[in-house]
């Protein structure tokens, strides 16, 4: 055992030189979130801000679905590296201090190998003799309360996180990813004591995602929807077998295995419970196992929120290895999903009142779900500021189609709109995880960021 800790801590020490440039500053802080009937210790919003201190410009943004902070943080570095005097806020949502980090920290300090990092999260699933410590869930009784976690709670959170930012006169642009865009949209539009969130920020980033204006949910549905969600659980169940939590941790233990011990046998491929459709056709290692699942050729089309080009199974070898040809490598693919101490790129638990909640934003345009919801997205005809819109194949057209809306109600002058089409060319989380030298979002959005006044 000693020899494997030495043997992971030193697979820790060479990613952590590789994946953080000496120059780049991180810390984690903690806000007072938006006020709830959740206990006060979950009443919070925590961010990771990358960059320099003294930064005079900030973009904040915002993760999407079933996505935490953390996966922010490789691109994070890549825009402090080329943007002088900014920093970039990931915001971790209130919904992720519900997470069990224990085992996954120790992992990542090099005390505890990828096959009991397997069995504390998912290895007692189905055993005859459950492991023991193992990790716990709440309950659906315990988080009842985050059945209230919807649009208005996040964005309540997110205006505390802006005016943090906005703080010794900075300036700030507020961004995200597919629902994080989504939410942007949302905060931009939102009426603040009837004026726009838009008011105080120099420009909008929307990275494959966003909110249109079409076909809102009409009163009755989202109430129906509320009377369902009271009875069930708070939380989306993405793998369908009871456990909401499963799919996030799945991803963490995962990625994490990839990052500490590349090139030994898959452990969750030696795990009885693995969905087939993730299965490598052969035994692999850890590293090729992930890749396998997450890029956009061999992994299921249920796992397009987190698919990327990255390469192939290696043609041979026992057990297989991975070969990186695609935008990004396999080792920078985990690395933005198993995080950092403390976070890592999922949310565990995602809120079903979010999702609920997206459906009425309708490009900031009024409508009567909004008021079923509590939704106060209307003033998507008051935009003063820059806009940004970048789309994937997943955006199918329709990201760009409802950032040209938003820009043609504000009545944005075309110079202060970039609208990036890279549909035929990259997946979903591409923009995210490409490697800097084939990363057109970072291209694009730094030059977008520089041109800002």
């Amino acid at each position: 055992m000693q020899l494997r800790r030495i043997v992971i801590s030193a697979a820790v020490a060479a990613l952590v030189a590789v994946a953080v440039p000496a120059a780049v500053a991180e810390r984690v802080v903690t806000l007072d979130g938006a006020p709830t009937s959740a206990p006060d210790r979950l009443d919070k919003v925590r961010v990771l801000q990358v960059g320099p201190a003294k930064a005079d410009r900030v973009l904040v943004l915002l993760p999407g679905t079933s996505a935490g902070a953390a996966y922010f943080k490789p691109l994070a570095d890549d825009l402090v590296d080329r943007l002088p005097g900014w920093q970039v806020w990931a915001v971790e949502r209130r919904e992720n201090l519900l997470e069990d980090h224990s085992a996954l920290d120790r992992a990542k300090a090099g005390d505890l190998a990828p096959p009991a990092l397997l069995d504390y999260y998912l290895g007692w699933i189905g055993a005859d003799a459950p492991a023991s410590p193992r990790f716990v869930a709440p309950t659906t009784e315990e988080t009842a309360f985050a059945r209230e976690w919807g649009m208005a709670v996040a964005i309540g959170d997110v205006r505390r996180v802006v005016r943090a930012a906005r703080r010794g006169g900075r300036r700030v642009t507020l961004g995200g990813h597919s629902l994080g865009a989504t939410m942007a949209v949302a905060y931009a539009t939102w009426d603040f004591e009837g004026r726009a969130g838009a008011r105080g920020l120099d420009g909008l980033v929307l990275v494959d995602g966003g909110s249109s204006r079409g076909e809102p949910p009409t009163p009755a549905r989202a109430r129906t929807a509320l009377a369902e969600l009271a009875t069930a659980s708070p939380f989306l169940d993405l793998t369908g077998l009871g456990l909401p939590w499963s799919a996030g941790v799945f991803n963490a233990v995962g990625s994490t295995a990839a990052l500490l011990a590349p090139d030994e046998p898959s452990v969750l491929g030696s795990w009885p419970l693995l969905p087939a459709n993730l299965r490598p056709p052969v035994p692999a290692t850890n590293l090729a196992g992930y890749g396998y699942a997450l890029d956009v050729e061999t992994g299921p089309a249920t796992l397009a929120l987190v698919q990327a080009h990255i390469g192939r199974l290696a043609d041979d070898g026992d057990p297989r290895g991975w070969v990186d040809d695609g935008l990004t490598t396999a080792r920078r693919a985990a690395t933005v999903f198993s995080g950092i101490p403390g976070m890592d790129g999922t949310a565990w638990y995602h809120p079903r009142r979010l999702s609920i909640d997206a459906g009425a934003v309708n490009g900031g345009i009024a409508n009567p779900a909004q008021r079923a919801l509590g939704v106060r997205a209307v003033h998507g005809r008051d935009l003063r500021l820059a806009l940004y819109a970048f789309e994937t194949s997943l955006g199918a057209g329709r990201v760009l189609d409802a950032a040209r809306d938003l820009a043609r109600r504000s009545r944005l002058p075309a110079r202060r709109v970039t609208l990036v089409d890279r549909g035929a060319t990259t997946a979903h989380m591409d923009p995210i995880a490409a490697l800097p030298g084939r990363n057109d979002l970072l291209g694009t959005l730094v030059e977008f960021l520089r041109g800002l006044r």
